[in-house]
């Protein structure tokens, strides 16, 4: 493995005088009263888009945690914090990078307009007059003014909960990514109310690299640690913090490194996302287009030059090292959005030049996949054909486990041994409760006209969120909290409201199959975002009294049992925007006394496994009634999770105390993760 550190840079090579050089130094703001030219660290210089950041919001005030590399390293006489060996380098941080506002380039749902709203919401903007609904206490534009977040010292002298103490690598990269969605999503939260026209993605970045808040610093040729083949994401900047990929918007990733006693500029890693001819049908073989001259522009197309990315694919075809490849594809729930797949190490075996269809002449590049790899972009591939053509997956006991309760078909496949299928139980995707709806109590609904908007004061259920709608436009979940109030039958708002998720049931294509070790486990075909609403525990709710279960019946009952720390350090780094941790440790947990027992009736969430390191976790809902005490139980996308990843949640920590109940029985657990606690 090579890495940036073993060199040493020659002021005679031409390619580190080439620009920009966007990846190699990130620059943010000095800390107030640091005076740059008499620090011993490198001058920090910040250029946004939009100007600074407030007044003390820079990485000069940040302490480095761990494993967490801090950005104002130098090593062996490279500096990565804006100056080189041989002085300051032009370089442009990730921040830097506008889009155009018509459209979106990692798009979250729709092309990128600022907001990102259903029609709806911005029909019910319109047709509010001024000063009325969501208007602030002057009435100007119909907008609910939000107190912009302070970052003035937002982190001295806090300890911040979320970040793992751990040498994992694999731990370290799933805390900074999760870390980067909570601030995401957070940030999107808060914009919708503002009307501001900045990605939230770009925002959340540009905090986590100004805090040191990333993986994997610094560059290298090869795997990086901690990032497993078929990893997905849904943004560029995801790339960036965990050190796959370190250009935000280049498709080429390289770096100066030592082969023997010789140094060469060599690729790293390449992102294929369509933004040029590539061809990439084939899952073992890339065919990739160099850089440059593809403008929209007619007028600004030109013939491809052998310089910087160019001249480091060439450069590697003959020093043969390894490339990481990312293939972006079309966001099967997004029309503008892309999603990126981590794909492996290739090497490049030919190159040659050819007339592309838009009359430029443009370097071609024939990468081949290293064998003895997992599949990635495979099984992207795959999925997607079985979920056009759901005869093609092989294996298939039934073909529908729901028979037809479910929007989709559940596939039940055992590619394993012989069973032919879970024991008996009656589908359904309902919560069969003690006694009738109509005599619980009831949830006060909203009086919102057609939607309910985020950030207005009037909405009853918005209040009841604590002020904020707790989904997005494209209905993901923003944050964890007790409880999650959605709008019901007691609102005035439509079925289109946002704040409808969960109710309108799962959608999509789940399949149950049997594991090697854990009797029927739940996978899905599709992708799934953090956040995203998965499935609704169904069952029949049981006598919170009741504590003699047996075996079987334990098996399939689910309580508010506290998870783990992985479940709860979900909402994870409000510290850096100004916010209050909402890190509620195992102390503070508080079990509800509800009880569900899925062993006669249930649907596909029986089937979903323990693990100690869960991709899902539970969150209460409610929607159609007021009884806080027996909520519906709903399960939510932790992290990103890919095509064929096996769907798991905490059962909870052995020894943890479910209400009224004592301790459930405890049993040995099997989910071979690293971190595994040995019981649950």
């Amino acid at each position: 493995m090579y890495r940036a550190s073993n060199f040493i840079p020659d002021p005679n090579q031409e390619l580190l005088d080439a620009k920009p050089l966007r990846s190699l130094a990130p620059m943010f703001p000095a800390p107030m009263g640091v005076n740059v030219n008499q620090s011993s660290t490198p001058p920090l210089v910040c250029v946004t888009p939009v100007g600074q950041f407030p007044t003390g919001f820079g990485a000069g005030n940040l302490p480095a945690f761990g494993s967490f590399a801090t950005f104002s390293a130098t090593a062996n006489g490279v500096s990565y914090a804006g100056t080189s060996a041989n002085g300051p380098i032009d370089a442009t941080p990730i921040s830097a990078y506008k889009t155009r506002s018509s459209m979106s380039v990692d798009g979250d749902d729709e092309p990128y307009l600022g907001n990102q709203t259903f029609s709806s919401e911005r029909k019910a903007r319109r047709g509010r007059p001024p000063g009325s609904g969501a208007s602030g206490a002057d009435g100007s534009n119909g907008k609910f003014k939000r107190p912009k977040p302070t970052y003035k010292n937002f982190i001295a002298g806090k300890e911040l909960a979320f970040l793992p103490s751990t040498s994992d690598q694999r731990e370290i990269v799933e805390s900074v990514h999760m870390t980067f969605e909570a601030l995401r999503r957070r940030h999107l939260q808060m914009d919708e109310t503002q009307d501001a026209s900045r990605r939230a993605d770009l925002k959340a970045g540009a905090i986590m690299m100004a805090s040191n808040i990333r993986a994997n610093s610094g560059k290298r040729v090869g795997t990086v640690p901690g990032v497993e083949i078929g990893d997905i994401f849904y943004f560029r900047m995801e790339l960036c913090i965990i050190g796959l990929h370190a250009p935000s918007m280049g498709g080429i990733d390289y770096m100066t490194t030592k082969f023997g006693n010789d140094e060469d500029s060599v690729a790293i890693c390449i992102v294929s996302a369509g933004g040029y001819e590539n061809e990439d049908d084939d899952t073992d073989v890339l065919v990739y287009s160099g850089q440059g001259g593809n403008s929209r522009n007619t007028e600004e197309r030109h013939d491809q030059k052998l310089e910087r990315g160019n001249l480091a694919l060439e450069r590697s075809l003959h020093r043969k090292n390894e490339i990481r490849v990312v293939r972006g594809f079309k966001d099967p729930f997004c029309l503008t959005g892309k999603i990126y797949v981590y794909d492996g190490l290739y090497k490049i075996h030919e190159s040659w030049k050819e007339r592309t269809k838009s009359g430029i002449n443009c370097f071609k590049y024939k990468l081949l996949r290293e064998p003895g790899q997992r599949d990635g972009a495979a099984i992207w591939k795959m999925t997607q054909k079985w979920i056009s053509n759901p005869a093609t997956r092989g294996n298939v006991l039934l073909a529908d486990l729901s028979s037809k309760a479910e929007m989709l078909p559940v596939c039940l496949v055992n590619e394993v041994d012989h069973d032919k299928g879970p024991g008996h139980f009656t589908y359904t995707n309902q919560v069969k409760y003690l006694r009738p709806l109509s005599s619980m109590k009831k949830l006060q609904g909203c009086g919102c006209q057609s939607v309910c908007l985020p950030g207005d004061p009037s909405c009853a259920c918005g209040q009841h969120n604590g002020g904020d709608l707790p989904y997005s436009s494209s209905g993901l979940l923003a944050c964890r909290k007790p409880i999650i109030y959605e709008c019901g039958d007691s609102c005035n708002c439509s079925t289109n409201c946002r704040n409808r998720v969960t109710q309108k049931g799962a959608r999509l294509h789940f399949e149950v199959f049997r594991t090697t070790n854990r009797g029927w486990g739940l996978r899905c075909w599709d992708p799934v975002r953090a956040g995203a609403f998965i499935c609704e525990y169904a069952g029949e709710v049981i006598d919170e009294l009741k504590v003699n279960l047996n075996d079987s019946e334990d098996d399939y009952t689910f309580q508010t049992v506290c998870p783990g720390d992985k479940t709860l350090k979900w909402n994870c780094g409000p510290e850096l925007i100004g916010e209050d941790s909402t890190y509620v440790t195992a102390d503070e947990f508080e079990p509800l006394p509800i009880k569900i027992n899925a062993k006669n009736m249930g649907n596909v969430s029986r089937f979903m496994n323990h693990s100690c390191s869960p991709n899902v976790f539970w969150q209460p809902v409610q929607y159609d009634h007021g009884d806080d005490r027996h909520p519906h139980i709903m399960f939510f996308a932790l992290k990103h999770i890919p095509p064929m990843t096996e769907l798991t949640y905490d059962y909870g920590v052995a020894g943890a105390e479910s209400s009224g109940s004592g301790s459930r029985r405890t049993k040995n657990c099997m989910c071979g993760s690293p971190n595994c606690r040995g019981l649950f």
